[in-house]
């Protein structure tokens, strides 16, 4: 067993820092648009009214199914509830 420490859990798991980068901005999304969708209180076919997509996909975003979502998707729906999503990009240590 491997004593290597990882500054995230997506360091660890996935094969490429490139795919890990993914993940670690795919993660922030889903959990953003989640604390959103929570905190205003509507119901999933409101919210998937509200993204423009169904339901079940909306019952995937709520359950972090994280695989089923991209990048460009989570900003669309993310905009599409009012959000404004940032970016930083910073020298890798």
């Amino acid at each position: 067993m491997s004593n290597e420490r990882f500054a995230s859990v997506w360091d660890a798991i996935e094969d490429t820092p490139e795919e890990a980068e993914n993940m670690k901005l795919r993660s922030a999304l889903m959990m953003a648009l989640k604390e959103h969708l929570t905190r205003a209180s509507v119901s999933q076919a409101e919210a998937a009214k509200l993204l423009g997509v169904t339901q079940p996909r909306v019952s995937d975003l709520m359950r972090g199914k994280i695989n089923l979502f991209g990048l460009d998707a989570l900003v669309n729906m993310a905009v599409a509830c009012g959000l404004h999503v940032e970016m930083r990009v910073l020298q890798a240590a």
